[in-house]
This record gives structure tokens, C-alpha cells and sequence, in this order.
């Protein structure tokens, strides 16, 4: 028997729209950022650092 909440039931959107949704949103507010002239919090899976990419394409390491 499958015990289910409030939080559980997403009103009909499934997992998978809920994820793209998700990331457009993301993506939506990186575009923001750089119309505003403000940094995007990115990292490195490489590398393994964080880092602020600002509009002119210029990376500051954090902790750096």
C-alpha cells in the first residue's frame, strides 16, 4: 500500500517537467544576470572548482 501527502502530489506535473521546468528557470535567470552585468555561479566537474562567470566571459576561481 502506497502512503501519499500533500507534498507528494504535484498537482498532474510529473517528474520530468517538473526537472525541465526546473532548468529553464536556471537558464532563465543566467540570462538575466548577464543583461544585468552580474556574475553566473558556475563549476568545473573537470576540475573540480568553483567558479563566477561574468558577462565579458572572464572566470574568478573562488577562493582564489
Amino acid at each position: 500500500m502506497i502512503i501519499s501527502n500533500e507534498l507528494d502530489s504535484m498537482n498532474g506535473i510529473s517528474d520530468e517537467d517538473l526537472t525541465r521546468l526546473f532548468k529553464e528557470s536556471i537558464r532563465l535567470d543566467d540570462e538575466v544576470r548577464k543583461i544585468r552585468g552580474l556574475p553566473v555561479a558556475r563549476y568545473e566537474k573537470e576540475t573540480k572548482r568553483a567558479y563566477l562567470e561574468y558577462p565579458d566571459g572572464r572566470r574568478e576561481y573562488v577562493g582564489e
